[in-house]
């Protein structure tokens, strides 16, 4: 069997693992949030109706029905982890340690393939409105047919970030975001909604803790200071978002806590928070009294200044004074912003697109891992139960082990994980494939051997003289 014959097995579902309906599938659903492009204002109106309601609340902690809201789907361990974490429960004999070894590296070698082609396709849509791009520059678009193309690649990258266990942030939880601000962050922002055409977050790895501290940044210990709180964060969240005047945004962070969203959007403007500008307001009040009793009344007495003329002096003095407090408060809170997505940022626009082409080929390499172990152990009484039986016994399995190996209440997706293994199994025992080409091991490079120093050389002479016997005449 030759490569190229090999490779168009592929496309007939008989080697290479195929996409069923329903898993991906042809058709992808129109992204909800995604605005009409003439008529965007509309599609965030309903955002600002729900951040109104968000700030008439008292105190709120969480968006409402968050545990409806948000299902984690991620699957906490790497593939090697969870190698062997299934190699020490389930396949601890030699023999079932191989074949589930060779079963992940010919699952691995599927996944490459189509993956790499789905990548290379989303590369494709999204090259022509890339900000990043290093060739020679296209013909420029008008404002309808960038954010017709961003349309495509957004609904292209819809199924990819499915498979890679991202969930999607309700319009719900974004007003709760845009509009709650926790008290421990020192860098607050503030946007303007009708700068956006549209917004959208998407999250995994959700964590209540103690934030990582290179994460933490602007928190600073003190005598006032109160350690820090735990927060709901995100391990990753990926942002798309558009602005009137700009082009399509796709950034990944790490390490995000939920009330700190808005510090990812574009066109945002730092804002001093009520409690430091009620205490640089008290502290500008207190000097400026001091400052006019000692200063101003003996300047009022000595100088014969009229009153009026001192107070105007002294207004245009405060003034100015603090404008440049608050100017100065402004720029440390704008460098402390710039330290936290430095530190949180993970990858953005093109590479963003390959980053999340490798986390979904993970993610699918490693639900099929998982439902290829636990259907090995399933009871022989229960194997002749339907599909829809045999996914939804798969789905309680998976997630009661999750839960005991790793605490996180994990949403696996036993339908799909199944539809996985399924589009398997007519290539196993097929890796290698017959007529593969196999390249050769890098050969082992090896140093020439030294040659004699020449006599010529003047490095190569001794740098102390011969001994006394070596000398001519002795």
């Amino acid at each position: 069997m030759t490569v190229e014959r090999w490779l168009r097995l592929r496309g007939k579902g008989l080697a290479m693992l195929h996409v069923t309906r329903g898993v991906w599938g042809s058709r992808v659903r129109v992204w909800p949030l995604l605005p009409a492009l003439l008529d965007h204002p509309r599609a965030l109106s309903s955002l600002a109706a729900k951040m109104g309601e968000y700030r008439k609340m008292w105190n709120p902690t969480e968006p409402r029905n968050w545990s409806q809201q948000y299902r984690e789907r991620f699957i906490p361990f790497s593939k090697e982890q969870l190698l062997r974490l299934l190699i020490k429960e389930f396949h601890s004999s030699p023999a079932e340690k191989a074949a589930l070894e060779e079963f992940v590296t010919h699952v691995n070698f599927c996944t490459l393939f189509h993956y790499h082609h789905i990548l290379a396709q989303l590369q494709a849509l999204y090259d022509p409105i890339n900000p990043d791009r290093e060739t020679l520059d296209q013909p420029s678009l008008t404002d309808a047919q960038r954010l017709s193309n961003e349309q495509e690649v957004l609904r292209a990258l819809e199924p990819l970030l499915a498979q890679a266990n991202f969930s999607p942030l309700s319009e719900d939880t974004l007003a709760y975001a845009l509009v709650v601000h926790h008290p421990q962050d020192e860098v607050q922002v503030t946007i303007n909604l009708d700068q956006y055409i549209y917004m959208q977050f998407w999250a995994l790895g959700q964590r209540v803790g103690q934030m990582p501290r290179k994460s933490s940044v602007g928190f600073k210990r003190g005598f006032f200071k109160s350690p820090p709180a735990e927060r709901r964060y995100f391990k990753r969240v990926v942002l798309a978002a558009r602005t009137k005047r700009g082009h399509l945004v796709l950034k990944s962070f790490k390490d995000m806590p939920l009330e700190g969203l808005e510090q990812l959007l574009p066109e945002l403007k730092v804002r001093t928070p009520t409690l430091q500008r009620a205490l640089l307001n008290f502290t500008l009040v207190v000097s400026g009294v001091v400052f006019f009793v000692n200063v101003g009344m003996v300047v009022l007495s000595d100088l014969k200044m009229a009153t009026s003329l001192l107070l105007l002096l002294f207004t245009a003095f405060m003034g100015l004074r603090a404008s440049k407090m608050f100017g100065q408060r402004r720029s440390v809170q704008a460098l402390e912003l710039a330290h936290m997505l430095y530190y949180r940022s993970t990858s953005n626009n093109s590479e963003l697109l390959s980053a999340l082409a490798l986390r979904a080929q993970d993610e699918h390499t490693k639900e099929a891992l998982l439902a290829h172990s636990f259907l090995a152990r399933r009871p022989r009484g229960a194997r002749g139960q339907s599909e829809e039986e045999t996914s939804q016994w798969l789905q309680s399995e998976v997630e009661n082990w999750l839960l005991a190996q790793s605490g996180c209440d994990v949403a696996f997706n036993g339908t799909r994980a199944l539809a996985h293994l399924q589009a398997l199994t007519p290539s196993i025992g097929m890796y290698p494939p017959p007529g593969f080409p196999k390249l050769d091991p890098l050969s082992t490079i090896t140093s020439p051997k030294a040659a004699p120093p020449s006599t010529d050389d003047p490095l190569s002479k001794p740098l102390c003289p011969a001994p006394p016997s070596q000398l001519v005449g002795n």
